[in-house]
């Protein structure tokens, strides 16, 4: 299992307004995003890793120590022409979930709710960079990325997560998993990425992550 240190200089705004479900509300003061960016990126204990396994396509097997199989149409179509994976996992640690839950019950709803919005972004941050780096890696080795899906998307069900988690070695870096297949702590990230051998007809860029992928239309968090 590789260890990655990613380093976030700075929370995105942006992202932190979409995930606060505020991405209409133009009207709302920027400072106070602002604030939770820069509280946010004081608490954040940023941590990941990832594991490289050989993908059977045709039996959508992956080839981790305890080999498992991977179910779901959505998932095998967007792992379909891969030869290998990378489970991975990020997280931007406990005090920060732990600072989200004291706003709270001290009565700073808004303050509660922008923090929570930050983390999520931060994270995102997190497997955005281990993403950049996987695909600056293995491009010398003549592969592209396609974008990471994790469990809970389309129809890849979360009950998947454990095997995921094991095969991507989620605990060294302090992850657990509940028995409702949820990671503490919260905000943090398992994903597997395909990986899809570039031939000369082909695109060399990553493939990009698109909400249109995605069949929750009424998801706060949509881009479009």
């Amino acid at each position: 299992m590789a260890i990655y240190n990613a380093r976030i200089v700075q929370v995105d705004a942006a992202e932190t307004r979409r995930y606060a479900g505020l991405r209409k509300a133009q009207h709302f003061g920027e400072q106070n995003i602002r604030d939770a960016c820069a509280e946010a990126l004081l608490l954040i204990d940023v941590g990941g890793v990832w594991e490289l396994y050989d993908y059977d396509c045709a039996n959508h097997v992956v080839a981790s120590q305890v080999p498992f199989t991977i179910a779901g149409n959505s998932i095998i179509k967007h792992l379909d022409g891969c030869e290998r994976v990378i489970c991975m996992a990020a997280t931007v640690g406990l005090d920060i979930e732990r600072e989200v839950t004291r706003k709270f019950e001290r009565g700073e709803y808004l303050s509660s709710i922008l923090l929570d919005a930050a983390a999520t972004a931060a994270v995102e941050q997190v497997a955005d960079e281990m993403e950049k780096h996987f695909a600056l890696t293995f491009a010398r080795d003549g592969f592209k990325l396609r974008w990471r899906f994790s469990p809970g998307y389309g129809d890849w069900a979360l009950t998947e997560q454990a095997k995921l988690f094991t095969a991507a070695g989620a605990e060294r870096i302090g992850l657990t998993l509940t028995s409702a297949m949820m990671l503490e702590p919260r905000k943090s990230i398992t994903a597997i990425i395909g990986l899809e051998r570039v031939t000369a007809s082909q695109p060399s860029q990553t493939s990009k992550k698109s909400c249109a992928t995605c069949n929750r239309v009424d998801c706060p968090s949509r881009k479009f």
